[in-house]
C-alpha cells in the first residue's frame, strides 16, 4: 500500500470540513437506509466524530503493533450499536465513495489500497466483536451518588447490575435514556473494586447533550449504560519504577485511578502527582486527594494554579512547574488532561530527558468527546 499517498488522499477529505461527514453518512442511509436506526435522531454531534477516529486510524496504519489492540477494542466496543459483521462493507462502500468524492486525483490503485486497509481493519474489528460475543454489548448501571462541584462538575459512583471488568485509567463510553444512542466516554476514576463500583467524573460542556444531562439532570437511581472498557493509560506490568502524574481539569480522573491501583495492588514505589487548574475552587477533587496522600506516605499531591494570585498554592502553568521539579528521567509518565497542557508537558518532560516511550497520554477537548487511538478525549 502506498501509505503516504492514503494519508494525503484522507486529508483532502478532512480539509473540507462538515462536508465530508455529510457526504459519507448521506452516502451510507441512501444506500444502506437499515444502518440509520443505529445512529441518533440528530447528527449534528456525530458527524465530527467518524473522520477524527478515521484519521487517528490512518496515522497508525503502518504501526500493526500499536493499531491492532486499538482496533480489538473498537471492534468490541461497536457492539453497543448493534453493529454487525454485515454492516461493515456498507460502511467501507461509503467511506471509498467519500474518499474519491473529495479527491480529482482517485485512481484504482488508491481505490485498492484502501480497499485492502479496511479490509484488514474491519476483518481485525469483527474478530474481536465475535470473541466478546459472551460478554453483554452494554451494562446497565445504577446511580449510587450524585455530587456537584461547583456548577458545572459532578463526581458520579455508579454500581454495574453485572461485573464490568477493566483496569485502571481505561474509560467507559456512557448512554442516559435522556440522549439515547448518543455515547460519550470517561474514564474511570478507581481501580476495580470487589463492589464493582466505578466513580466517573463528568464536566458540562457547551453545546455537550450528554454531559450537560448526567451533570444537571441525571440523579441517583437513574439506570446508565456502560460500553466496554477501553484506553492505554494503564501502568506498564513490567515496570515498577516511580511514577510521575500530571493532569488538569477532569483529567484527574484515570490517574486517581492509577493512584489507587498502587494502593491496592503495588507494587510499592514513590507516586509524584501534579494537578493544575486556572483557580483554587477549580481544583475540585483536591480533598479527595489530600485524604489519599495522609493515608499513603509515598504520594505527593502537588497543586498548582495559573490564574489566582490569591492562592497560596504553587503558581504557574502546570506544565512548567512539573519542569521545574525534575529531573524525571527515571519515571514513568502519565499525562491526562487538556490538549495544550498535554502537548507542553510532554514537549518539556522529553527535553528535560524522559525517554518519549515513557511517557502516556490523553487529551480531553470540548470538541471531541471520543476515545482516541493515543488516549480519549471527553464532554
Amino acid at each position: 500500500m502506498d501509505i503516504a499517498r492514503m494519508r494525503a488522499n484522507f486529508g483532502k477529505a478532512a480539509a473540507a470540513g462538515d462536508e465530508a461527514p455529510l457526504y459519507f453518512y448521506s452516502h451510507l442511509f441512501l444506500s444502506h437506509p437499515e444502518t440509520r436506526q443505529m445512529f441518533p435522531v440528530s447528527m449534528r454531534h456525530q458527524r465530527d466524530r467518524l473522520f477524527a477516529a478515521l484519521g487517528e486510524v490512518v496515522a497508525l496504519v503502518d504501526d500493526v503493533d500499536a493499531l491492532v489492540p486499538v482496533l480489538q477494542q473498537l471492534g468490541r466496543d461497536h457492539r453497543k450499536f448493534g453493529t454487525a459483521a454485515a454492516h461493515y462493507p456498507a460502511v467501507g462502500a461509503s467511506l471509498l465513495a467519500t474518499l474519491e468524492h473529495f479527491d480529482g486525483d482517485w485512481d484504482d490503485e488508491l481505490a485498492a489500497d484502501w480497499t485492502t486497509a479496511y479490509t484488514l481493519v474491519a476483518d481485525v474489528m469483527v474478530a474481536a466483536a465475535e470473541q466478546a460475543a459472551g460478554q453483554p454489548p452494554w451494562w446497565d448501571a445504577k446511580v449510587l451518588t450524585h455530587e456537584m462541584h461547583g456548577h458545572d462538575i459532578a463526581v458520579l459512583q455508579v454500581q454495574p447490575q453485572i461485573a464490568l471488568e477493566h483496569e485502571a485509567g481505561q474509560s467507559v463510553s456512557v448512554e442516559t435514556e435522556l440522549r439515547p444512542r448518543l455515547w460519550r466516554y470517561y474514564s474511570v476514576a478507581n481501580a476495580p473494586r470487589p463492589d464493582g463500583i466505578l466513580e466517573l467524573h463528568v464536566q458540562a460542556q457547551d453545546g455537550g447533550p450528554v454531559s450537560s444531562a448526567l451533570v444537571r439532570h441525571v440523579g441517583v437511581g437513574d439506570v446508565l449504560r456502560l460500553g466496554p472498557p477501553v484506553g492505554r493509560l494503564t501502568l506498564e506490568p513490567r515496570s515498577e519504577r516511580d511514577l510521575l502524574l500530571v493532569a488538569d481539569g477532569t483529567g484527574i480522573a484515570p490517574l486517581k485511578a492509577l493512584v489507587d491501583q498502587v494502593a491496592r495492588h503495588g507494587p510499592a514505589r514513590r507516586v509524584d502527582l501534579f494537578v493544575g487548574a486556572r483557580t483554587e475552587e477549580r481544583l475540585y477533587d483536591l480533598p479527595a486527594l489530600r485524604r489519599t496522600a495522609a493515608e499513603n506516605p509515598w504520594l505527593t499531591v502537588t497543586p498548582v494554579v495559573s490564574q489566582d494570585e490569591r492562592s497560596e498554592l504553587e503558581q504557574g502553568d502546570v506544565a512548567d512547574v512539573v519542569a521545574r521539579r525534575g529531573p524525571w528521567t527515571n519515571r514513568d509518565v502519565y499525562v491526562a488532561g487538556s490538549p495544550r497542557m498535554v502537548r507542553s508537558t510532554r514537549s518539556q518532560l522529553v527535553a528535560g530527558g524522559v525517554p518519549e516511550e515513557r511517557i502516556r497520554t490523553e487529551a480531553f477537548s470540548a470538541s471531541r468527546p471520543g476515545p482516541s487511538v493515543e488516549g480519549k478525549v471527553s464532554s
